[in-house]
Parts: C-alpha cells; sequence; structure tokens
C-alpha cells in the first residue's frame, strides 16, 4: 500500500489573528505532539507544499476577492513599518496579520500538491495539517477564520486540471460549510455531503441544489445518531454518484469536549466516518482521498480526533 502523505508548513503557525483567539498556531502543536507520542508519525510520508498560483485559488473565487484580500495584506504591512496595528478586522471573528496571506496560499497550495501527488499515484491518500481553514470563504467573501476556501479549491483544480468528471467533499465540522456551498452548489461534476448543528453559525439560508445532501442536527446530537444519518442519506448518494476522488473538510469541533459546538461526537465516531469514507472511496476512486483540516479547538480532543481520522486514512 501507498503511503498517506501529511502535508504541513512551518507558515502555518504565523498567521494568528490575537491573543485568545481559539483558531491558534497551537492547534497545530497539539497535532504534532500527539502524532510523536503515539509513533502515528512514522506512518506518514511527510511533505512541505507550495504556495497556491493565484489562477489556481481563481478556480473557486472571484477575482476581486482575491486581489481585495491581497491588497488589504500590502496596506496591513506598510501601516504596520509606520507604527501601526499588528492586525486589520475582516469580521468580528477574522483578522489578518503580515503572514496571512502567505499562509492562506500555503494552506491552499497543501491541498493542491496533495491532490497531485495522490492523482499521480504517489501517495494512497493525504492529510493537511493546515491554517487558516477554509469552509467558510464564499466564492467573494472571507468569514469565519476562513480566507481561501481550501477544499473547493481543490477539488475544482482536480475537474479542472486532472479532467476527473466526478468529485464528492464530504464536510464532518459542526458549522456549516456555508462557503463550500456558495462556490459548489448546482455544479453536478460535485457532490457535497455533510452534516452540522442548527441553528448554529453561521445562520445563513442553505441551498436546496441538487448536488447537496445537508444534514443539520440539533444540539448534543450524539455520534450514534449521526452514523444512522450517514448511513441513510450519505452512503446511497455517493454510491450513485461514484465520485473520482473524495476531499474532506475534517472538522473535528463536534466533539463532545469542544466547547464551539455543543453535539457529542468522540474519537470512536471519527473513526467510523472515516473509515465509511475510505470504503466508498476504495470502490470508487481508487482510494484517492484529500483531507484538509477545518475546525476544532479543545487541542485534546483535536488531537485526539486526528490521530483517529489519520489511523483509518494510514490503515495502522
Amino acid at each position: 500500500m501507498k503511503p498517506t502523505g501529511y502535508f504541513t508548513h512551518t507558515l502555518f503557525r504565523r498567521h494568528e489573528m490575537g491573543e485568545g483567539h481559539p483558531e491558534c498556531p497551537q492547534r497545530l502543536d497539539a497535532i504534532e505532539d500527539r502524532l510523536l507520542i503515539t509513533g502515528l508519525d512514522h506512518a506518514l510520508e511527510r511533505r512541505e507544499p507550495t504556495p497556491a498560483a493565484l489562477s489556481d485559488v481563481e478556480l473557486a473565487h472571484d477575482r476581486m476577492h482575491v486581489a481585495a484580500l491581497r491588497g488589504l495584506s500590502d496596506r496591513l504591512i506598510e501601516d504596520m513599518q509606520a507604527g501601526g496595528p499588528s492586525h486589520a478586522n475582516i469580521d468580528p471573528d477574522t483578522s489578518i496579520n503580515r503572514h496571512t496571506w502567505e499562509a492562506a496560499l500555503m494552506a491552499a497550495g497543501a491541498a493542491i500538491d496533495a491532490t497531485d501527488a495522490v492523482m499521480a499515484g504517489e501517495l494512497e491518500n493525504a492529510f493537511c495539517a493546515v491554517r487558516p481553514p477554509g469552509h467558510h470563504a464564499t466564492h467573494d467573501k472571507a468569514m469565519g477564520f476562513c480566507f481561501f476556501n481550501n477544499v473547493a479549491i481543490a477539488a475544482k483544480y482536480a475537474l479542472a486540471r486532472h479532467g476527473l468528471k466526478r468529485v464528492a467533499i464530504i464536510d464532518f465540522d459542526v458549522h456549516h460549510g456555508n462557503g463550500t456551498e456558495d462556490i459548489v452548489a448546482g455544479d453536478e461534476r460535485i457532490l457535497m455531503c455533510s452534516f452540522y448543528q442548527h441553528p448554529f453559525y453561521p445562520e445563513c439560508e442553505h441551498s436546496n441544489a441538487p448536488n447537496l445532501v445537508n444534514l443539520p442536527v440539533p444540539a448534543y446530537t450524539r455520534g450514534m445518531d449521526v452514523r444512522e444519518l450517514i448511513d441513510m442519506m450519505w452512503l446511497p448518494r455517493l454510491e450513485a454518484f461514484r465520485p473520482q476522488m473524495i476531499f474532506i473538510s475534517a472538522g473535528f469541533d463536534a466533539h463532545r469536549e469542544d466547547d464551539m459546538g455543543q453535539m457529542g461526537l468522540v474519537e470512536n465516531d471519527y473513526t467510523w466516518i472515516t473509515e465509511r469514507i475510505v470504503q466508498v472511496a476504495k470502490r470508487h476512486a481508487q482510494g484517492r482521498i484529500v483531507s484538509c483540516l477545518e475546525g476544532g479547538y479543545n487541542l485534546s480532543a483535536l488531537a485526539r480526533s486526528v490521530e483517529a481520522h489519520l489511523r483509518v486514512l494510514a490503515d495502522v
């Protein structure tokens, strides 16, 4: 069996949104520590990504959105050199520092590089330990800690650059991937399956496009109930769609220890979900999976859940 790739970069730790912000560099440190303590690090093939080309980012994003984010970054750096503030706000929860532009390009680049490596047969599958996350970034707007939509960019890239006809996106973050939905809704080449706590952030209208399998669930929903919904709703649609590659928005904030949400999943649930995704990928997609980190803010629960996810991907 080919190895599982692990894509990450030191640049991801330089992006931060201020002291006490939950989407912090320590999230990646917690994952790294867990991989070392458990020995799982030795089962992964580490790779350092390259920044995404703007032409690839614009497969999923409006050119003006990309230009505006770059302009905001340039102005921030100029203001800092003149003694100005170290952050520029996009919304009450989301801000950039001098490294955010480069980190966002590198996060999208990790998803693209992982796609290339999996498509080339160099890797069985891949996990991208990236920051900033992406699934709230819409076609033309940054929000919810997200600037570029890493998974949507990679999915569009696989279709445009590798000539695939059908790809699936699975999102199991506690928050609705409204940005991904905005980008892919109505695109019959992409099937998006998700569950998320509802009502909850981002509290926007959900699309009823036929290529979306949205499973909104109430607070305090436990893992067994989510599993039943996946069995009934996701898996038949995935089997009928026969994706040639699967992309995962891997958020782990539906864990019962994570105060960002109020759901009740545990590590075994992430193991079960990943096993089902791998089975679909083996039947229809030659095992091809690229998974990208989204949420997960309780550091211990995040690290343990990523370990569970990676053990299935790496088959160890």
